[in-house]
């Protein structure tokens, strides 16, 4: 039986890192690193093995994905690299066609997980095309970011099954220093052991809800709107998204809103929106006001925090899964084993 674990995610303190402009106390910007009181070292334990697949952008440097293999190895994961997952087609990984034969291939393989390489874009293109049934019925475990949200709500829109949003390959295992916390919480959810993942947040609503956890990048939720592959779910929302300026972000919530997401779910859980600039024109226009336009207009509890998103500290989450969220006292407890509660 695998033990179950309780995860604490501290995240640094925003003195320590630059920042490109001046960070209220709720911006959800990557301040860089993170630190946390546990040992992490550990026997590999039998996981599973990874097929790696690349159905968006194209890797730009192979031998970080080579690194990643020899990571994950350590981890305790066997891996197989589909014979696509290095092709380039302009900015792709190969062809829609290719990359539609990567997935097919994954299918078929006997592997039980299935990682993305890396995010990027092209995922959109091939929904129509994929065996939604087919990826539900395989049983295989599939895991990505980023652009794989994509996959991640259509799969859960087509068919109610769940899949994982958090690590990937080349950004996190491929890494010049893979995050120790990113590469346990990857290791634990694969192996069914995180029961609770809790993290600080500074001014969360008080919340004590449960409801099926969906979400990954904003961007790629909101483009799914009026589409078949946008879930139609009352849970637990969970969002981040990088290199996007604070009016972009509330324009895509607006999105959101007006199409009747947002004022359904129980909660909205804020990751990282990191690597933006602002601009003179601003004028004070940061992600907190975003945030206060967010509580006053959808009225939904709203919490930040969430170790999510394109930083180097992430945890891996399940996609389609209903869980459990409480705040306390300047913390967040997602339960993600329900089973035990």
């Amino acid at each position: 039986m695998n033990q179950k674990k309780t995860r604490q995610a501290r995240q640094r303190p925003a003195a320590a890192a630059d920042a490109p402009h001046a960070c209220g106390p709720d911006c959800g910007h990557d301040h860089g690193g993170a630190h946390h009181g546990h040992d992490h070292a550990h026997l590999p334990v039998s996981s599973g093995d990874i097929y790696l697949v690349s159905p968006s952008s194209a890797v730009q440097e192979p031998e970080r994905l080579a690194l990643a293999c020899e990571r994950l190895a350590t981890e305790g994961f066997k891996t197989r690299v589909d014979r696509g997952a290095l092709s380039v087609h302009q900015r792709f990984a190969g062809t829609d066609k290719q990359r539609l034969a990567g997935l097919e291939r994954a299918l078929r393989q006997k592997h039980s997980i299935v990682m993305a390489t890396r995010g990027g874009y092209g995922l959109g293109r091939l929904l129509p095309a994929i065996d939604w049934k087919a990826v539900a019925d395989s049983g295989k475990r599939f895991v990505g970011m980023s652009d794989f949200t994509a996959f991640n709500l259509a799969l859960l829109a087509q068919t109610g099954a769940e899949s994982y949003s958090g690590a990937t390959a080349v950004a996190d295992f491929g890494a010049d220093a893979p995050d120790e916390l990113t590469v346990a919480l990857f290791g634990e959810m694969m192996r069914g052991e995180l029961e609770i993942l809790s993290f600080e947040t500074r001014d969360a609503d008080p919340v004590d809800c449960r409801g099926v956890l969906w979400g990954g990048s904003l961007a790629m939720t909101a483009s799914l709107v009026g589409t078949p592959y946008l879930p139609k779910v009352r849970g637990i929302l969970f969002l981040e998204d990088v290199a996007e300026h604070p009016y972009r972000v509330e324009r895509m919530l607006t999105q959101l809103w007006q199409a009747g997401v947002l004022q359904r779910q129980k909660a909205i859980v804020l990751g990282h929106f990191s690597n933006y600039r602002l601009a003179p024109h601003d004028r004070g226009f940061d992600m907190p006001e975003v945030l206060k336009w967010l509580r006053r207009t959808v009225q939904v509890p709203v919490v930040t925090g969430l170790p999510y998103g394109h930083i180097p500290t992430k945890a891996t989450l399940p996609v389609g899964r209903k869980v459990g969220l409480a705040t306390e006292r300047g913390m967040a407890h997602l339960v993600l084993d329900e089973h035990q509660h």
